[in-house]
């Protein structure tokens, strides 16, 4: 008997608070702040019976405040993660851009110093008259570095899809800045995400048929409509894949996060009738646009591609993919924390300001790092920087990924398959927007970087 009391002593027992205290601030007409708190002290014990009558009781307490309407969400902003957790947000923020300032400015300069040297060298070169197969460096992949790629189609679709993509973030950071959406109001943030995705699908088909008309030319025939229908699908058609998934488990688990059949009727149509449409207009109007000012490389193409000499581990591809990756995504992991905190916790992010700098900090980056990685490809005579540079600047988002795996396992409470399918899920496509973003941003720095360098030189 007594072990008997011992081990019900011991057992897991659930209780119900009965009781809620409101405490409500009121400035004229107006609600300006609500709490709400449980009493301990006030609770019925759950067991094992089935009927219980459970009497719910509450108190609300009423108080005048000084602070005006307009002002009521202030004090979110402010502790949204508490005060002290407030101060080492901007403080690692302000460490992370000045960091990333000094790298960057470092980085410029040797960059400009060793092209200095290069054009110097080159120069002398050409009025010498010395044979081109006596030098070594970029100089000698002049006539490759132009040649479209292998599935190009693919990859302008890619800049598309990025493009709209990266215009979507500006917009939704912009009216973030301008207070347009309530704090505590996730699902605004949401549609205004579903609407400027459609809005912007104009964007998509205006730079992946622009690209696609550019860089693969009079060859390019007809596959610019196949070009055009992979832009306008790259993204949808994988978010819609995972979306069906993920809702047929919140069906089969009868959650309320299940979205209603209506609602993605609405969602598939403003696809179908708004977002299709408005990327085969701008489609057109790149394909329109790119002939009528077509792209003339610097230096003519070869017909046989140049052979690449062997290069040691750490100058090929995963190796440089994985370093172009690192620096952009150590400037913004702290940030990372604190939107995960807010989409997958709890937690209010009110600081958009600090965002603001962080997604420019993350561009001027990737724009950098992926030119210098570019510069180092082409002076060991490695001419396939096209789909490189997109991947260098798209490997941001495989950190996010591996840092969402880390979030998931050591700083969430979360468990069981539904919620580690929605978590994972809903990443793996966000990573995938970052991505193609940070993706779009590394080619066209590249390109740039690389027109601008073989214009300055004679080429034969």
């Amino acid at each position: 008997a007594a072990a008997a009391a011992a081990a019900e002593d011991n057992s897991t027992r659930y209780y119900l608070f009965t009781h809620l205290d409101f405490s409500l601030s009121y400035n004229g007409g107006h609600v300006i702040e609500v709490n709400v708190s449980a009493d301990p002290l006030q609770r019925k014990e759950i067991g094992n019976a089935v009927g219980q009558q459970v009497e719910f009781t509450y108190a609300v307490r009423w108080t005048a405040t000084d602070t005006p309407f307009d002002r009521r969400m202030e004090r979110y902003s402010q502790y949204s993660f508490m005060p002290a957790s407030f101060e080492i947000h901007w403080l690692s923020i302000i460490n992370s851009f000045v960091l990333v300032l000094l790298l960057t400015g470092f980085l410029a300069i040797i960059l400009m110093r060793v092209l200095k040297n290069d054009f110097t060298r080159y120069t002398q070169s050409d009025a010498a008259l010395e044979d081109e197969e006596e030098e070594t460096g970029w100089k000698l992949v002049h006539a490759d570095v132009f040649r479209f790629p292998q599935y190009g189609s693919l990859l302008c679709a890619l800049l598309g899809t990025g493009a709209q993509l990266l215009a979507l973030v500006f917009a939704l950071l912009i009216l973030a800045l301008m207070n347009t959406f309530y704090p505590g109001n996730r699902g605004a943030i949401y549609s205004a995400a579903v609407v400027l995705y459609a809005l912007t699908a104009g964007i998509a088909g205006f730079v992946s048929a622009a690209s696609f008309a550019h860089f693969a030319g009079a060859g390019a025939g007809g596959r610019w409509a196949f070009n055009l229908v992979l832009a306008a699908c790259l993204y949808p058609v994988p978010f819609f894949v995972v979306f069906s998934f993920l809702n047929t488990v919140a069906i089969a688990y009868d959650s309320s996060a299940a979205l209603p059949f209506g609602t993605i009727c609405i969602v598939v149509l403003l696809w179908a009738l708004v977002s299709a449409p408005l990327a085969v207009v701008g489609g057109l109007a790149g394909r329109n646009w790119a002939q009528r000012a077509p792209f003339e490389p610097p230096c003519r193409s070869s017909k046989i591609p140049r052979e690449i000499p062997h290069m040691p581990w750490f100058r090929q591809s995963a190796c440089q993919v994985f370093m172009a990756g690192f620096l952009p995504f150590s400037a913004i992991y702290i940030e990372l924390h604190y939107i995960f905190a807010s989409v997958w916790g709890h937690k209010l992010y009110t600081l958009y300001g600090v965002l603001a700098i962080a997604t420019v900090m993350l561009v001027v980056v990737t724009s950098f790092i992926t030119i210098a990685l570019t510069y180092f490809q082409l002076a060991i005579e490695d001419h396939r920087w096209w789909w490189r540079s997109f991947f260098s600047g798209g490997s941001t988002g495989f950190f996010v990924f591996g840092y969402s795996a880390f979030y998931y396992f050591n700083r969430s409470s979360m468990f069981g398959f539904m919620q580690t399918s929605f978590f994972f899920g809903y990443m793996g496509l966000m990573s995938f927007a970052a991505f193609a973003m940070l993706g779009v941003i590394g080619f066209f720095s590249a390109f740039a970087f690389v027109s601008r360098i073989y214009k300055a030189i004679k080429c034969d």
